[in-house]
Formats: structure tokens, C-alpha cells, sequence
């Protein structure tokens, strides 16, 4: 899951970590881990903003020396950046003048001062031309904000750069695009068209500094199993190449997938239970984290209960390899909840389907609709003769 973390974007590789030091089922031993990468990681780039930021959450404990110290350093940097910012105006072209406040820009983000980068980020957007350029500056702040977890932020930058795009835009960045906007809808839990974005990157996934290719498919693969149909899961992931190649490097995934497409519901649950662990400790994923694991039991529960019109109690709890009360506590609760179309009769110990008619549905629908039209028509007519 940590392969080509060396090209992912360094502070996305520390929103990692930080997430990871907060969270509460991480070890005492690698909590004291990653204290120290992370000031690490602080230092390296002397981030005192952020350092000022974590010391205020009980992240990191203080030492005035060492704050003192990289706030000089910046003073220093942020001093010559200015310096050749000035030059620039004065001396250079406005390509060269672009370029400084650009490597301005890059120093706020560095040292994770959110408000100056984007203030800045915006003046060089005004001495920016190219559509390309601007589409860069999108993707910086794109960075900013799923590092700070800033929706608001990352919302307003995607429908922006779709904007740029209407002025053109090269089929590289739309695809680069593409995986930022499906890992925010991901992170905003909507899976189904996060599933749609992950798939149709697959073969162009060239976004590296946001996430390795290993965690995309990873994602891909947990987006797709509930919001993709059966046959379409087979069609695009099941038998999808570029899936295959890094299914096996990630620890149950492909148990997990495979078990369910081939309906061994009790290689599922022993699979399911190995990854969630994965998702629990996630970044994007955790928040949704009893959500996701609903909505996979009720894919696998419709998928079993597809297959009869009425089936025991016992055979399903074998099929899954769990309790008869188990199965009837966890269905009863997804039955009272809609997720489900059966009923359980507990006197035989016996599930009943009654799955929705499509065809009487869509006909209850246009009757609905049509009387609705009518209605609306007599009104009409009223108006008109008057």
C-alpha cells in the first residue's frame, strides 16, 4: 500500500502520518514512531506554522528554540523569494516574474501556511496566461485542501478547474483530474461516482503525488463491490487487467472481491474481516467506516437472498459460516431499515423474499406521473377559459 511513496506529495505522505498518530487504534510503540517522523518531516522543511498548529492539538510537545529557529529560517527565505520577486518586476519579462511569484507560492505551501498560499497562489494566477499553467495552480491547492481535509475548499477547486477546461485543457490533466475529484467523492461518501471516476482512470492513472497506484486500485475495488451491479463488477473489475496486476499485493482484497463475485459468502466474511482494519485506518475511508461496512453486508446479503423465494435460517447461517442469531439479529435490522425486501418467519425459521416487481414499479410510477399531469392540465384549462 506504501509503494512509489517516495513520488506521492510530501505533505499528503505527513497528512498520513498525522492521522495515524491521532488515531486510537494505532500502538503506543508506533505512535512513538511517528511522533518522530513527523517532527521529522517538520523540521526538514521548517514548518512552523504547522509546528505551531500541532504543538496547540497536543500533537507535538513545545521547544521554543527549535520554533525560534525555523521561523528565522523562513524570515530568511521568504526575504530572498522577495528579493527576486522585486527583481523580477523591475529587470524580467513576465514569464520570469510569473516564475517568482510561483516559487513564492511553493514556499507557503512547504511550510504549510494555508492562508498565505492561497493568497498568493491567486496572485500568481493574475500573472499567469497558459490554461495548463492555471490548471496547475488548481492542482496545488487541490493538495492544500485534502491535506487540511477542507471540502469546501477542494469543491470549489474542482468545479473551477472544470471551468478551465471549457478554455481547453490537455487530456493529461483532465485524467489527473479525474482521481482527485473521485478521491473527494469518495471522502464525501459519494461511492457510486467515485467508482465511475476510479474506473475510467485505470489505464491513464498518472497521478502519483496524490496517492500510489496500489491504494487506487484499493480504492477502485471498495467503491466498485457497492455501487457496481453484478454483471458490470465482473465486466470492470473482476476481469479488469491493470486491477489484477496489484490485486494480489494487497493483503484480502482479492479474497474479498473474488468470494463475493463467486458467491463463497464464507470466504467473504473471513476476507471482509482482514480488511477492516485497512479501512478503519484509512484517512478518507475511516469517517464512513460503519457506513461502508453496512453497505457491504447489505450487497452480499441481496446477492445470497437473489438466488430464492424463501430459504432457512440455518442454510444461510452455514452459507456465511456464522450463528442462526447472528443472521436473524443483523437481517431483522437491515429488513426495519428498507436495505432488504424479505420477511423473516421465526416460527419456521424461514426467510421470505418479496422482492420489488421493476415492471409493476414502473408502472405504478407513470400512473402516478400521469395523473399528476392531468391534474395539472385541468388547472390549465380553467386559467385558459376564464
Amino acid at each position: 500500500m506504501e509503494g512509489q511513496e517516495e513520488k506521492q506529495e510530501k505533505s499528503l505522505v505527513l497528512s498520513n502520518k498525522l492521522f495515524h498518530l491521532t488515531h486510537p487504534d494505532v500502538s503506543d510503540i508506533d505512535r512513538i514512531r511517528l511522533r518522530e517522523e513527523v517532527l521529522d518531516a517538520v523540521k526538514s522543511d521548517d514548518m512552523a506554522p504547522l509546528y505551531e498548529s500541532l504543538v496547540a492539538d497536543n500533537v507535538l510537545e513545545m521547544d521554543p528554540k527549535l520554533l525560534e529557529s525555523m521561523r528565522a529560517k523562513n524570515a530568511e527565505e521568504l526575504k530572498k523569494i522577495d528579493e527576486k520577486v522585486a527583481d523580477a518586476e523591475e529587470n524580467l519579462g513576465e514569464s520570469e516574474v510569473r516564475e517568482a511569484h510561483l516559487a513564492k507560492s511553493l514556499f507557503f505551501i512547504r511550510i504549510s501556511d494555508k492562508e498565505k498560499a492561497l493568497e498568493q497562489l491567486k496572485v500568481t494566477e493574475s500573472k499567469t496566461v497558459a490554461v495548463g499553467q492555471k490548471m496547475d495552480l488548481v492542482f496545488y491547492t487541490l493538495q492544500m485542501g485534502f491535506f487540511n481535509m477542507d471540502f469546501d475548499l477542494i469543491s470549489k477547486s474542482i468545479d473551477k478547474a472544470k471551468n478551465l477546461f471549457d478554455e481547453g485543457g490537455d487530456w493529461e490533466r483532465k485524467n489527473r483530474l479525474k482521481v482527485y475529484e473521485g478521491l473527494f467523492c469518495m471522502s464525501t461518501r459519494n461511492f457510486k461516482k467515485a467508482a465511475d471516476l476510479f474506473l475510467d482512470s485505470i489505464s491513464t492513472f498518472t497521478t502519483y503525488e496524490l496517492l500510489s497506484y496500489d491504494t487506487f486500485i484499493f480504492y477502485t475495488v471498495l467503491t466498485s463491490i457497492i455501487s457496481l451491479d453484478r454483471v458490470s463488477l465482473k465486466q470492470k473489475v473482476v476481469d479488469a487487467p491493470e486491477i489484477l496486476t496489484v490485486l494480489g499485493k494487497i493483503p484480502h482484497l482479492s479474497e474479498f472481491m473474488n468470494s463475493l463475485y463467486d458467491c463463497q459468502y464464507k470466504s467473504f466474511f473471513i476476507a471482509f474481516a482482514g480488511l477492516t482494519e485497512q479501512i478503519k485506518l484509512d484517512r478518507y475511508l475511516h469517517p464512513h467506516f460503519r457506513y461502508y461496512m453496512r453497505e457491504v453486508r447489505t450487497v452480499v446479503y441481496s446477492q445470497f437472498l437473489e438466488s430464492y423465494k424463501s430459504v432457512t435460517m440455518e442454510a444461510m447461517a452455514t452459507a456465511f459460516g456464522v450463528t442462526v442469531e447472528f443472521i436473524d439479529l443483523e437481517l431483522s435490522r437491515f429488513i426495519a431499515a428498507g436495505k432488504l425486501h424479505c420477511k423473516i418467519d421465526k416460527v419456521a425459521g424461514v426467510l421470505e423474499t418479496n422482492r420489488p416487481d421493476a415492471k409493476n414499479a414502473l408502472y405504478q410510477a407513470t400512473i402516478k406521473q400521469g395523473d399528476f399531469l392531468l391534474n395539472r392540465i385541468q388547472k390549465l384549462s380553467r386559467v385558459i377559459d376564464l
